[in-house]
């Protein structure tokens, strides 16, 4: 894999990925100005990294005006936990964590069996348990319009009810940079200042700035089923009875639960052969979470009840 011409091609979007960048730090201002107790949902994934960084250059070198929020599900990629937790301390940013175990322990929530159950949908009281806990008045996440249909609704500032619900039918309008932060008490906006970036941008990004990631998005050998994409095997999802595992050379694209999120052979050893990668796939980002392909509208059905 070469990667002169996409150097190159990342020089031609130099301008393009400052005028993204550009645009991100307004919102963080914007949000950070119109509203009272901000968070910022922090994942330990690529484009939660990069929101960090334009974060840093909104706000430093003083500190962030808001917290770092994380639901953790107990079946996050260790490899990731462990990069927040560092990433979070480097940054001297406090790190705020509400786990699903613990709802499940106290009989606050109960989990599903099955084998195509993951724990996405049991983070939706939790985080809204954390949002009335601290009283959060708008939460930054790191989606992006290119991930997912449902995603591609949300406005920049999308408004969220009493409830933490969203309605994709009752949105408000934006007109260029002009923002609506008005919330009554008890609502909330989600707010998402790399909503028009690609994953190519987060890239690009990530390289240009030659930010660190965690290791599981580069190459490495790892245990892994077929079941129309390769399945990492670990000690929550082991073979069915016929499977054949395999050790393949794999990364994964997006970082979700182990339970329900597949990986890709790979050879990509740094970002800027991602970048390539990503260049020429003709494969969804989203394609490779099980989650997302338990319904044509498994995202939406999520957002509206509070989904991040």
């Amino acid at each position: 894999m070469t990667t002169k011409p996409i150097i190159e091609s990342l020089d031609d979007h130099l301008e393009h990925l400052e005028a993204l960048e550009a645009e991100s730090i307004h919102i963080f201002r914007e949000v950070a100005g119109e509203f009272e107790r901000p968070a910022f949902l922090f994942s330990g994934g690529k484009d939660s990294i990069v929101m960090l960084r334009l974060a840093e250059k909104a706000f430093r070198p003083g500190k962030f005006p808001f917290p770092l929020v994380h639901v953790d599900t107990g079946h996050n990629f260790p490899e990731v936990i462990d990069f927040r937790d560092r990433r979070a301390a480097q940054l001297g940013e406090r790190l705020i964590v509400r786990s699903v175990q613990d709802w499940i322990d106290d009989g606050r929530i109960s989990e599903k069996a099955g084998e195509n159950d993951s724990r996405n949908r049991m983070q939706i009281p939790v985080l809204l348990g954390a949002i009335a806990e601290f009283k959060f008045d708008a939460l930054f996440g790191g989606a992006r319009r290119d991930e997912e249909k449902a995603r591609a609704k949300e406005r920049i500032l999308s408004f969220r009810d009493t409830h933490g619900q969203w309605d994709p039918k009752n949105q408000r309008p934006e007109l260029w940079n002009l923002y609506n932060a008005r919330v009554h008490l008890g609502e909330h906006i989600r707010a998402f200042p790399i909503s028009n970036w690609t994953e190519l941008d987060i890239w690009m990004y990530l390289a240009k700035e030659n930010l660190e990631i965690p290791s599981i998005y580069y190459a490495h050998e790892r245990e892994v089923v077929w079941r129309g994409q390769w399945i990492p095997i670990s000690h929550l999802l082991e073979p069915k009875p016929g499977e054949k595992v395999e050790k393949r050379v794999v990364r994964f694209r997006t970082v979700g639960d182990m339970t329900c999120t597949g990986c890709v052979e790979s050879p990509c050893a740094n970002a800027w052969d991602i970048v390539a990668e990503t260049a020429s796939s003709r494969v969804t980002e989203r394609g490779s979470r099980v989650d997302d392909k338990a319904s044509e509208a498994a995202m939406e059905d999520r957002k509206k009840e509070g989904y991040f």
